[in-house]
């Protein structure tokens, strides 16, 4: 089950230079995007937990995100 809309995927294909985007590449991408993001979701999670906060911040992402590059 998807939760990022077609529109918004394909308007990251576009501005990102594609002229034309099919069906397929969007939800390809889709998929992609919400399985790294649920990998960084929970990577965050973990970081919070370990600086003894329930709340996940900005912060904790691009950490996850900059272990994980």
């Amino acid at each position: 089950m998807t939760e990022l809309s077609r529109a918004a995927v394909e308007r990251i294909l576009k501005n990102a230079g594609a002229g034309r985007v099919s069906a397929d590449a969007i939800t390809t991408l889709s998929d992609l995007m919400e399985e790294y993001g649920t990998f960084l979701s929970k990577e965050s999670k973990k970081m919070a937990e370990h600086a003894g906060r329930k709340t996940v911040r900005g912060a904790d992402i691009k950490m996850a995100a900059e272990m994980f590059k």
